[in-house]
């Protein structure tokens, strides 16, 4: 027990430096060999129930977060959110929902030309990167959603990815999906896709130095 208090204390250090998520994975990688992460992670859970801040996973990592019954308090504190365009926001579920996809692709199911300047925008708020290239004809960038974008919309994994149906209704989601589709992992490459290097987790101040 004295063990798992010891890394849940740790884990508490990092989490609260950390820039974004952290996965138990990374987590594992920066604490002494052999720690008990989950156990770890199961004993924080239960201490910051009920508190001010939770913690949550989100986006596939674990985060130290405002519980949601509190989120009134800072509405006057935030910045109003930069509001997406019915253009943006089609094109946004549009990649949520078939990534990786290129622009002609997102355009065949828009049915309209896409904007470079709607890309743009969903790639300057980070919401959307660039994943590959696709090994065809003219060598395609694809794109694909963010963790940010999983963080923003308080969803643990595309998985969560809510109103598929909807989607389907509105035309933002192909009628002629294969029997067999399933959501996809955001950070796992396609089959017929050369992947760009994934980033590494970011730490506000890295107490911990280099190895």
């Amino acid at each position: 027990m004295g063990d798992r208090l010891e890394t849940a204390r740790e884990i508490e250090a990092l989490l609260f430096a950390a820039a974004g998520p952290l996965t138990s994975g990374e987590l594992g990688r920066r604490l002494p060999e052999g720690a008990d992460v989950e156990g770890a992670l199961a004993e924080l859970a239960a201490r910051y129930e009920g508190r001010g801040v939770v913690l949550a996973n989100v986006a596939g990592g674990w985060r130290f977060q405002t519980a949601g019954d509190l989120a009134w308090l800072m509405t006057e504190e935030r910045e109003e959110p930069r509001k997406l365009s019915k253009a943006a926001q089609e094109t946004l579920a549009i990649i949520a929902y078939h990534q990786p996809v290129t622009r002609a692709e997102i355009e065949s199911v828009r049915g309209v030309q896409a904007s470079r300047g709607t890309l743009d925008v969903l790639l300057e708020l980070g919401l959307v990167r660039m994943r590959g290239r696709r090994r065809s004809p003219g060598r395609p960038v694809t794109y694909g959603t963010t963790n940010a974008f999983l963080e923003h919309y308080g969803l643990a994994s595309l998985i969560d990815l809510p109103g598929m149906a909807e989607m389907k209704a509105a035309g933002l989601l192909s009628l002629d999906l294969p029997a067999d589709f399933t959501v996809p992992d955001p950070n796992a490459p396609a089959l017929d896709e050369d992947p760009l290097e994934a980033d590494a987790p970011e730490f506000h101040i890295d107490f911990l130095g280099e190895d």
